[in-house]
């Protein structure tokens, strides 16, 4: 499991935190994104994800600016993320 450590990242919380995300195309990736950050974020909304397709149309690649709160939160968004069938990455 790959986690943020204190001297690896400094973060002043709360802030503005993108997040980038690529996955296979899916007409529901941007929604299944959405609903796993949500659960982190509960202000956090669709259109604060920016999508754009690859040019052979087989990923998706999502920009997130989520609201992060704490280096707990950011730990739980990314593990979910990683946990998604349909994410590949997750940076």
């Amino acid at each position: 499991m790959n986690t943020f450590s204190q001297s690896e990242v400094e973060i002043e919380f709360p802030s503005h935190f993108p997040i980038k995300v690529v996955g296979a195309a899916n007409d529901q990736l941007v929604q299944i994104i959405h609903d796993i950050i949500v659960q982190h974020d509960p202000e956090f909304s669709l259109a604060a994800i920016r999508a754009n397709q690859s040019r052979s149309g087989k990923y998706h690649s999502l920009t997130l600016g989520v609201r992060a709160t704490s280096k707990e939160q950011l730990d739980a968004i990314y593990n979910d993320l990683k946990a998604c069938e349909w994410v590949l990455w997750a940076l």
